[in-house]
């Protein structure tokens, strides 16, 4: 057992008031659940400030609080560490606390708008076919080896993080790959972690109810790269036009991806159709079982990640070519008697849509109409809700609005705000249904034979979040329910 000395290492410490030589039980940043003997951080967050809940802790047993500022009143026999910023303190205190299993294990962090969860997931598919105990936190799960743990944040607070990077170096992993969302850098959940590679997939209009400004947006997610050590690689798009601004102060080992220009990795697609993409990844040519540009793009820079951890160029390759995507990424079902395909994907953003409806208009052979379900969450970016309305018309046959997960917020004054962003000669294609299951079904009986159907949006999730409430609710199952319905 460790002592609050020894996981206040590297800590940037004002002031301590009180016996630091004390065992630490646990770390905690909820006050509800603190328990005796253990480490109350005091974060001050976006909806909550953990100061005001110091009392509560110390009346639940805390040994010691680690905070900004001190509390007026202080309690005998309780420690206080006054701290410079304790966000970024508790994840260097919750790295002591677990022996800095970031350290211990090749942790490989994903940043991007899009594309995240999918390199993320393949990579972890990779390295586990070639052989490797391995690690994958991400939005739709984390996994150690074959064990699931259910995933509640893109990336978890510094405390479960790390309390799951050490179940990984417990369980023999040697490898992790990791979403890493804006929120978590500018949150500093990620603070104190050791990673071994960065890898850039893109950068697009999101979070902006967050981060206020596109240029904050890319300022934190340059930042992961600034951050990254000299013994780490810093893997980039390079053609994203952001790409290289990721890059100019890292001190990691630079390196690129491309399907338009020179660079480390470059590919070319050769065919792309529903049985998947044929590329040519420098002088081979291979079959991936992947649709899409978006996901060449995905897989070339896994094939890069893989390399530049020391991998076989051939073997990752020959591994790459049998992966399948992340669940609720361009996943399409096909209904058996009209053959009328069915792709659910989590495209939320602008550009994320964009991609899979030029994706799916590449896939056309004749004249199918293309089927677009879409809405846009409630509690989130309002500036994309009329861009999201203008892509889904100007590129769909017909477009249905619906909620996706509303939330606080009026189903129908967000879809509103999505039907804004429609041109005045699209609007005839439009209608709009704000449950999301009539929707649905709604699509189905308007395709006709081998027509496509885009339920975009929520992709992996099993829930729909309405009045504050999560309701089950699976697109895929919907949709797959829906077709064997219309066609007893």
């Amino acid at each position: 057992m460790k002592t609050l000395r020894e996981i206040l290492y590297n800590v940037n410490i004002l002031q301590v008031q009180g016996n630091n030589d004390i065992a630490v039980q646990a770390l905690f940043i909820d006050s509800r659940q603190v328990k005796a003997g253990g480490v109350f951080i005091a974060i001050r967050g976006a909806a909550a400030d953990g100061h005001a809940y110091i009392s509560k802790a110390v009346a639940q047993g805390a040994a010691a609080v680690v905070c900004e500022t001190l509390p007026e009143t202080t309690a005998p026999n309780v420690c206080y560490v006054q701290v410079a910023n304790s966000a970024q303190a508790s994840g260097i205190i919750a790295g002591n606390f677990y022996d800095n299993p970031s350290h211990q294990l090749k942790l490989v962090g994903v940043t991007g708008t899009n594309g995240k969860t999918t390199i993320a997931t393949i990579l972890f598919r990779l390295f586990t076919q070639l052989g490797y105990h391995c690690g994958l936190l991400s939005t739709v799960q984390n996994q150690i080896g074959d064990r699931i743990v259910p995933a509640t944040h893109t990336t978890p607070d510094p405390i479960s993080l790390n309390a799951l990077l050490a179940d990984m170096v417990a369980e023999g992993c040697l490898y992790a790959f990791m979403e890493v969302s804006s929120h978590a850098v500018h949150q500093q959940r990620i603070a104190g972690l050791k990673f071994a590679g960065g890898v850039f997939s893109n950068i697009t209009h999101d979070h902006l109810d967050y981060h206020k400004t596109f240029d904050e947006y890319i300022r934190v997610k340059k930042s992961f790269f600034d951050n990254l050590p000299a013994s780490a690689f810093a893997l980039t798009n390079l053609d994203d036009k952001r790409g290289n601004v990721m890059l100019q102060n890292t001190k990691a080992r630079k390196a690129t991806y491309s399907l338009r220009s020179m660079a480390d990795f470059k590919g070319k697609i050769l065919e792309n159709s529903l049985t998947g993409l044929v590329m040519t990844i420098g002088v081979k040519e291979v079959h991936f079982r992947l649709i899409g540009e978006f996901n060449a793009y995905n897989l070339l820079a896994v094939y890069g990640a893989a390399v530049l951890l020391g991998e076989d160029k051939d073997r990752v390759l020959a591994a790459l070519s049998n992966i399948q995507g992340a669940e609720g990424r361009f996943d399409y079902i096909i209904s058996k008697n009209q053959r009328v395909i069915g792709i659910v994907d989590y495209a939320h953003t602008p550009d994320a849509l964009l991609n899979v409806l030029a994706t799916i208009k590449n896939l056309r052979q004749g004249h199918e109409q293309i089927i677009t379900v879409v809405g846009c969450g409630g509690d989130r970016d309002t500036a994309k809700r009329p861009v999201m309305g203008e892509v889904a018309a100007e590129h769909s046959d017909r477009v249905i609005f619906t909620s996706d997960n509303p939330r606080s917020e009026d189903p129908a004054e967000i879809i509103r705000q999505m039907e804004a962003g429609v041109a005045a000669p699209q609007r005839k294609k439009t209608i709009s249904i704000a449950d999301r299951r009539e929707a649905i079904k709604t699509a189905c009986s308007l395709a006709q034979q081998e027509d496509i159907i885009l339920v975009a949006g929520k992709g992996h999730e099993k829930y729909q979040e309405i009045s504050g409430v999560k309701h089950p609710f699976d697109d895929k199952q919907v949709l797959n329910e829906t077709f064997e319905l219309f066609e007893k």
